[in-house]
């Protein structure tokens, strides 16, 4: 009995939860392709703005899972008790705990379902999207096409003065130190990684200070072989919600043994997953709703209901994110105080149900 009282609920909450899901995406969608017809340039015209706001959909998905599966439990969960059914599970013997169990399992196909879309398929999606929207507005203008850099490995510092998605630069400087002293300068007039990650820099100007004068080399075809290879470099140039989990570790494994800041990057994966775990908690958060006012209340109490809490849930999540990185606090601790009050509201709210 218990198994297809379960998957009963689990049928009510997820089919809410995407019903929720699609308006969102659908106003989100609309907003975006709003505000970047506005930005129309070269090729990047009407058609091009409809494919890259549908493939930020997935990204927006992820942002929006958590308020998405609050509402959409508070108006499943609310309906099943409007029609007395959860007062009917209760009389047949099912404690709050059970009930909570229950509910927690439609959190939990919510947070596998986050988790994909934040891990395997919203973060490519919007860089390849990114990416089409800059080769689109700009192919026309190859000296715009791309993004200038630079990057640091070890005692070496690298200026590339245009990044193309397809890997090459351009011009590239070379900054090499010894401790604190600048020991060389070099130029390449076009450079570019190859497909097993080595440099290719042609047209090589060196000059080299030493003690007693100046030494100038010049060659021209020089093979070089950097830590920096084509994924830690598009890493560096996508922003950090175009990225994996596994990138922003790589990254942030790179940006730390080169002494860089990487808490940008730390911020953005401690605020991923704790959105993530977020939406197991919503689910469980509405069924203590239900059993209060909201009981007797009709839908569209219960929308504004969660409406208003998973603003304020967004609103705090994103302030105190963005705060984190202003005020240099703890990511960790920026990233979390969000679901743990969230959490913390959960487990009272339940505790006092009879």
């Amino acid at each position: 009995m218990t198994g297809i009282l379960s998957q009963y609920m689990m049928r009510t909450i997820l089919a809410s939860t995407a019903l929720v899901l699609v308006v969102l995406l659908a106003l989100a969608g609309l907003f975006e392709f709003i505000a970047e017809l506005d930005d129309t340039k070269g090729d990047y015209q009407t058609a091009e703005v409809i494919l890259y706001t549908a493939l930020r959909l997935p990204n927006l998905a992820f942002e929006m899972l958590p308020i998405a599966a609050l509402i959409g439990s508070l108006l499943g969960l609310g309906a099943l008790a409007g029609h007395s059914e959860i007062i009917v599970m209760r009389s047949a013997g099912l404690s709050v705990r059970e009930l909570a169990g229950m509910v927690a399992l439609s959190g939990g196909l919510l947070l596998v379902l986050t988790a994909l879309l934040g891990e395997f398929i919203g973060p490519p999606l919007d860089f390849y999207a990114r990416n089409m929207r800059m080769e689109a507005r700009y192919q026309q203008d190859d000296a715009r096409l791309g993004n200038e850099a630079w990057v640091k490995d070890g005692s070496t510092y690298l200026h590339l003065e245009r990044v193309s998605p397809e890997f090459e630069f351009g011009s590239l400087y070379l900054y090499r130190f010894d401790e604190d002293r600048l020991e060389s300068i070099a130029v390449a007039e076009n450079s570019g990684i190859d497909e097993n990650d080595n440099w290719i820099l042609d047209n090589l100007r060196e000059t080299n200070f030493q003690g007693d004068g100046v030494q100038i080399q010049q060659t021209s075809r020089s093979i070089e072989s950097f830590e920096v290879n084509s994924d830690l470099l598009g890493s560096s140039l996508a922003k950090p919600l175009s990225l994996s989990a596994r990138e922003l570790l790589s990254y942030i494994d790179y940006l730390k043994r080169n002494s860089l800041d990487a808490s940008k990057y730390e911020t953005e994966i401690w605020f991923r997953i704790a959105r993530t775990s977020t939406v197991l908690i919503m689910p469980i958060l509405a069924l203590a709703f239900v059993f209060g006012s909201l009981r007797s209340g009709g839908a569209g109490g219960r929308l504004m209901i969660g409406v208003v809490i998973g603003l304020a849930y967004y609103l705090a999540s994103e302030m105190l994110a963005n705060s984190g990185q202003v005020f240099n606090l703890n990511p960790i601790l920026v990233t979390w105080l969000p679901s743990v009050t969230l959490m913390i509201i959960t487990l009272f709210a339940l505790s006092r149900i009879r």
